[in-house]
Order: structure tokens, then C-alpha cells, then sequence
């Protein structure tokens, strides 16, 4: 198993939830963060007066997948997040040692 953590554009979130779950994965983490890599955040104008943005908006997605579903659910992240002008954010992914459902105690794939 795998966690994958994806940070992208906030207006991309809708386009990457329905591209998932087309391809069989249902459930995922949403938060809200801001952050900044190579662009180092912008300028923007506000009333007339310029001023500095150095943390950008963005949405981190966490989701958990079976080894057999990583490399699909990498080219739909790919596909639906790209927007191919920079800013377009990161995916991470890194081993997922144990998964455990709550309610049921289910561990392992049957949890994911």
C-alpha cells in the first residue's frame, strides 16, 4: 500500500475527484494550505496598491491506494491536475506500513 499526497491548484480539486473515482478509488483527505516552490509566491495588485503574496493557496489530497492502483491513480493525478503553467504542484508518494478501518477493524487493503 501506498499514501499518495498531491498538492495542486484549488480550482483543480473537482476535476481530480471525479478523474479518481472513475478509475475505482473513493476516499481521500482535503485540507485548505498554502505554500510556494520555485515561483517563490507573486505580486498582485489591490486597490491600486502592489503587494506581495508569498504563500501561495493550493490543496493538499492525502489518499490511500493499493500497490495495484498507484500507477493509475499517478497518470489520472497527472491528466487532471495538470494544468501546464507553473504552480501546477507536487505528488508524493510514500510506503503505507498499516491501514486500519475504525468501525470495522478491517487492516491492510480491505481498509483502503
Amino acid at each position: 500500500m501506498k499514501l499518495i499526497t498531491v498538492v495542486i491548484k484549488p480550482f483543480k480539486l473537482d476535476d481530480v475527484r471525479d478523474a479518481l473515482s472513475e478509475i475505482g478509488i473513493q476516499g481521500m483527505t482535503v485540507t485548505e494550505v498554502k505554500g510556494f516552490g520555485r515561483q517563490k509566491g507573486h505580486t498582485e495588485l489591490y486597490r491600486g496598491a502592489e503587494y506581495v503574496v508569498d504563500f501561495v493557496p493550493k490543496v493538499r489530497i492525502e489518499l490511500g491506494v493499493r500497490d495495484d492502483q498507484l500507477d493509475a491513480a499517478i497518470d489520472v493525478l497527472l491528466k487532471s491536475a495538470s494544468t501546464g503553467k507553473i504552480g501546477d504542484g507536487k505528488i508524493f508518494v510514500t510506503p503505507l506500513e498499516q491501514v486500519l478501518r475504525i468501525r470495522t477493524g478491517e487492516t491492510g487493503d480491505e481498509a483502503v
